[in-house]
């Protein structure tokens, strides 16, 4: 794989570099306070149609779906965007087309990208999960995980989301067929949890069965919390939007039950059927989108807080939790003034990425839309230790394909070692930097290409092998 074609960043070896902006600091379209901090709202990119995910990847750029089918990458310092494939056989109808995406959790040595879309077959709308393969720089060799989900033009969900435990959760709509939420047999009106080849986990719920929960009537957005907790967002009809704890095997009460269970005819079917009530709901609806949890410290007033996206209410929304991760504390609405609100990601440095809707057919979309918009504390500098350490050495070629020449600051001890990591974190070569030398070439021949670690008594640096 050439370069691994974009300098595949293994983020749990290396710290994340710190990104700058394009040299031209791109104009202010907003400011609001959080606290004590001014967050700056500027435009990233423009001129997209609907795009409905965004993935903040181990190459540090941002990858994107957009409903009509394109995947593409997009630079977050310059907003230039790269498409790498536009899904021939992508369906769009109303709410449906090319929805969620997840990379491997281990994408230097399995460039795998997941994704679900809608698509036609003799006639019938249908839904499909499919993991593709990135190589020179493009998107290929379709794999069908899961398929012939059956759909209609709305209500198919689809987000998904990975889990510390390399399982994947997928939701699903009702499609607008009611009581399949409940039908055990039926994969709409769910979350579901599969391994990464698609088979089913040996721990699901029910042995044998994808199904995590059930009794979903359109979950949009999907997020991972502190110690492994799962937060779902889920559009309501008329009423109770909800923001739902998900746990597994458990009944979130559609259609029977629409937001708590506080109506005479729902009350016995919650107690005998190990119904999970929301942590919050919202009527009127707002059409919650997407979900995302923030850590950074760059906006403490958002620092472990759900952040979510919302369509028809055109908003962003704070959303606060007790230290338990059970309960909502309170809700703050930012972001107005861009129209519909759909897909959310954060980067490493803090930054929030939100992705406009205005060209879904129900919003009335602006000349640059849609947009990718950036939230940041622009006086805030992320520092990182080991960045800081990496700056001291310096290797080149980079990438390389028979050897490689380092350079320290300062002449080596004697017998200094230099380790040569893979992405997984096994040191795949080890040699000494010459005593008294300040540079020193060593071979690469042998290692497979892709991206590498080394380190040495100067810090540590990534490298590329072809």
């Amino acid at each position: 794989m050439k370069h691994l074609n974009a300098l595949l960043t293994a983020t749990f070896l290396l710290a994340s570099p710190v990104l700058t902006r394009a040299q031209t600091t791109p104009p202010a379209l907003a400011t609001f306070p959080v606290g004590s901090t001014t967050v700056t709202v500027s435009a990233l990119t423009t001129g997209l149609s609907v795009p409905w995910e965004l993935v903040w990847g181990p190459d540090n750029f941002i990858w994107m779906t957009e409903r009509g089918g394109r995947i593409s990458r997009v630079d977050p310092a310059t907003g230039a965007v790269t498409p790498l494939l536009t899904l021939p056989d992508v369906s769009t109808s109303s709410e449906g087309g090319l929805l969620g995406m997840v990379l491997h959790p281990e994408f230097t040595t399995s460039p795998y990208v997941y994704v679900v879309y809608n698509y036609t077959d003799n006639g019938t709308y249908l839904e499909k999960l499919v993991r593709l393969t990135y190589a020179n720089g493009t998107l290929g060799a379709p794999l069908v995980l899961l398929g012939n989900i059956p759909a209609t033009s709305t209500h198919s969900g689809s987000r998904l989301l990975l889990l510390p435990d390399r399982t994947l959760l997928m939701s699903t709509g009702d499609a607008q067929q009611r009581p399949q939420a409940q039908n055990p047999a039926s994969l709409n009106g769910k979350i579901l949890r599969l391994n990464l080849d698609g088979t089913v986990p040996a721990n699901n719920p029910v042995p044998g069965s994808l199904v995590y929960t059930l009794g979903h009537r359109n979950p949009q957005g999907l997020a991972l919390g502190p110690a492994g907790r799962i937060y779902s967002s889920e559009h309501g009809a008329s009423s109770d939007d909800e923001l739902n704890l998900i746990e597994a095997g458990r009944n979130y009460g559609w259609p029977t039950v629409e937001g708590y269970c506080d109506q005479t005819t729902e009350t016995a079917f919650c107690a005998q059927n190990n119904v999970r009530e929301p942590l919050t709901t919202w009527t009127p609806t707002l059409a919650v989108a997407g979900l995302a949890y923030y850590t950074s410290p760059a906006i403490p007033g958002w620092q472990n807080h759900l952040l979510l996206t919302s369509l028809k209410a055109s908003r962003l929304t704070d959303l606060p939790l007790n230290a338990a991760g059970d309960a909502v504390t309170s809700r703050t609405d930012y972001l107005t003034g861009f129209g519909r609100l759909r897909s959310i990601c954060i980067s490493p440095q803090g930054r929030l990425y939100v992705g406009t809707s205005n060209r879904d057919g129900r919003g009335n979309p602006a000349a640059p839309d849609d947009r990718i918009l950036v939230l940041e504390n622009r006086a805030y500098v992320a520092t990182s230790t080991k960045s800081n350490a990496a700056a001291r050495l310096r290797l080149w070629p980079n990438p390389a394909r028979r050897t490689v020449t380092l350079e320290l600051p300062a002449p080596a001890a004697a017998g200094a070692t230099v380790l040569v990591r893979d992405a997984l974190g096994r040191t795949v070569r080890t040699t000494r930097f010459p005593a008294a030398q300040t540079r020193f070439t060593f071979s690469v021949e042998g290692l497979r290409p892709g991206l590498y670690s080394v380190q040495s008594s100067g810090g540590t640096q990534q490298l590329v092998v072809e």
